[in-house]
């Protein structure tokens, strides 16, 4: 049966049950694809939409005014269901209001289909919380989209107030244009020199938030047309670094039980709605979507399912905005500080293995490298490594706070920021870089840096992990073979050795970690100077294990630790990597030019820096978002 077929089947027999479950592609074998037409494609859509405002409808307890978040209050405003519940709902949430910038998300939702449902006492309430609460505007990306979208929707509905309607003391118009100015500005600089909180599993979701928001409610046409523009250019970053709905390569901002356990992240529920990938779970984000009326292009669909041809994706980023210690390599872009994010992902039908250059590029949370490969929810279908840096020079980097005190307030929100055993975050003395399926890693840690060691993390759910005389250390994860050449002897330790996260240190960051971690080990090692080579490759490519491990055996390989890190390494799709630590990576004598890397460059997209153009490709399909006229370009190319 193909697909979508079992996909319509499903949904009329479960459309009331918690959960909708869709069959994994066999790992056996190169999935085929079987591109369903534009007509099917929107039709399993809005089946996924109504499903999720059903979900949200039934799932309201009408008689309990203390449970349902806003979300749910304004599925059921939309539908004009339990309203006695939905206005009772919104004055016991907001007693006090809380939250800031995310607050203000639901609450314009709520206004918005409201409009025909709420009363005049309901829009009372609603106009003192906007002049009495006074939402924190943050310190990210992800916080000052939301707060101004938040802001210009909210003014919108009253373009006619005056400064004493609102917390900030400036009139709607005031507050508009502010707004407008930000937001504007924001997809300028993405669109010309990449995100700075770049392909984040969690943080991608609380970007499409506001996005979704904006493209279903802003009534100046230009502006909304815009919104949707930059909507689906993110949607389409995730795309093609999609798999079954986990996001693979690397990654500004990770937290530490979704960095093992994948399909905890909040993208993944995305991947279901908008791509008719894995399994339905709750996410706020599906009931904007869908009360927004944002419809997907088709070919975005094509692109996060078309996994029967290997493909490399590159990408160019750019780092969080530099308060001080920009460095050497940071240009500045409308008076602010930033350095090139090099991005690469090799995305084949069972895996991701993606890749930057290393260093500091994000804050506390980055994840330089990983590899995904499919499984099922909730598994730990995962392996990466790192290099645990903490110092008040990264702090301060990226932080106003004073040097003295920024690693303490880091750890205050981040508590396994200042750990050894953190399973994220960026170094400078790391260096990466990848071809197709082979990673070379090499690291040259000072004698003073706060936690000199390297530690890569064996998930639970590898099978067959052997430590072979040859040094190589292979395992399976699911349809993917793994190899793993460490550079210095290292010592296997559980996953956190010093118990902070397993003690549940950090609320939200480490809730049911002991048992997400449980089974799972690190391989650590405390040289300084040191290294390591990945080779993997899926298992439907060679007759056994064994095969594999004979193939990786016999490929040449030389590496030297010192004065400083290097190796020369041939992978199996016979190219020679070499990589010396400080100095540019070669494949086959030939120097990476990273200055000449596009925006997007893959099969199924394409934008020059700078050019503020974005070409999706499909087969004959072109989707075209051109920023500099605002448009959007729809063409078949014509069959020869």
């Amino acid at each position: 049966m193909p697909f979508f077929s079992v996909f319509r089947h499903r949904v009329s027999a479960t459309l009331f049950t918690t959960c909708l479950v869709f069959p994994l592609t066999s790992v056996a074998q190169q999935p085929s694809y079987l591109p369903p037409d534009s007509g099917e494609i929107l039709s399993q859509y809005r089946e996924r939409c109504d499903y999720v405002l059903s979900q949200a409808v039934t799932t309201t307890s009408s008689f309990d005014e203390t449970q349902g978040d806003l979300f749910g209050v304004a599925a059921n405003l939309d539908r004009k269901t339990n309203l006695e519940w939905a206005r009772k709902r919104l004055r016991t949430f907001n007693e006090p209001p809380t939250g800031n910038m995310f607050w203000m998300i639901p609450m314009v939702l709520i206004m918005q289909t409201g409009r025909d449902t709420l009363n005049d006492d309901d829009w009372a309430y609603i106009r003192k919380l906007w002049k009495t609460y006074y939402p924190y505007r943050g310190d990210t990306e992800n916080h000052w989209l939301m707060y101004y979208t938040g802001q210009y929707l909210a003014a919108e509905m009253f373009p006619d107030d005056g400064p004493e309607h609102w917390f900030n003391g400036k009139s709607s118009a005031e507050n508009m244009d502010e707004a407008r100015s930000y937001i504007e500005d924001w997809i300028d600089i993405t669109i010309s020199h990449g995100q700075g909180e770049f392909d984040s599993p969690n943080y991608a979701d609380v970007y499409i938030r506001p996005l979704l928001l904006l493209t279903g409610w802003v009534k100046d046409p230009s502006f909304r047309h815009k919104a949707r523009m930059i909507l689906d250019y993110i949607l389409l970053d995730y795309a093609v670094e999609s798999l079954d709905g986990f996001y693979g390569g690397a990654h500004s901002r990770v937290y530490p039980r979704h960095v093992i356990v994948p399909s905890l992240n909040a993208i993944n529920p995305l991947g279901w709605l908008f791509f008719g990938q894995g399994e339905y779970r709750y996410n706020a984000t599906h009931i904007i979507a869908v009360l927004s009326g944002y419809t997907p292009p088709t070919i975005l669909f094509h692109i996060a399912n078309d996994r029967t041809k290997p493909y490399i994706q590159r990408e160019l980023k750019r780092t969080r905005w530099r308060l001080r210690n920009a460095g050497p390599n940071s240009f500045e872009v409308k008076g602010k500080r930033t350095v090139p994010v090099y991005k690469y992902s090799y995305v084949d039908s069972d895996f991701i293995l993606g890749s930057c250059q290393g260093g500091l590029l994000q804050p506390i949370q980055q994840q330089t490298w990983s590899l995904i490969w499919r499984g099922p929810t909730g598994s730990s279908n995962t392996f990466f490594g790192l290099q645990p840096h903490s110092s008040p020079f990264e702090g301060s980097m990226y932080f106003g706070e004073d040097p003295d005190t920024v690693t303490d307030l880091i750890a205050r929100s981040k508590v396994d920021y200042d750990s050894e055993d953190k399973l994220q975050g960026g170094s400078p003395y790391e260096q990466v870089f990848q071809h197709e399926t082979a990673l070379i890693a090499l690291y040259d840690i000072p004698k003073d840096a706060r936690f000199p060691l390297i530690h890569t993390f064996f998930s639970r759910d590898l099978k067959q992990r052997e430590e072979d005389s040859s040094g190589w250390i292979f395992a399976q994860g699911g349809p993917v073979y793994i190899a793993y050449r460490p550079f210095a002897p290292g010592e296997w330790k559980p996953v956190d050795w010093t118990g902070l996260l397993k003690s549940g240190a950090g609320g939200f960051v480490s809730t049911g970690f002991a048992a997400l971690s449980e089974g799972s080990q690190s391989y650590a090692s405390y040289e300084r100077q040191n290294g390591y080579i990945v080779q993997i490759a899926p298992s439907r490519e060679h007759d056994s294990f064994e095969s594999f491990k004979t193939a990786v055996k016999a490929l040449p390989l030389e590496f030297s630790l010192s004065p400083t890190p290097s190796a020369t390494f041939t992978s199996l799709d016979g190219s020679e990597l070499q990589v010396s630590y400080g100095k540019p990576p070669s494949i086959n004598g030939n120097d990476v030019e990273y200055s000449s890397w596009k925006l997007f460059d893959g099969p199924f997209s394409q934008s020059e820096r700078g050019s503020k153009r974005l070409e999706m490709q499909y087969d004959r399909e072109r989707y075209i978002l051109d920023f500099n006229t605002v448009t959007i370009e729809e063409t078949i190319i014509p069959s020869r």
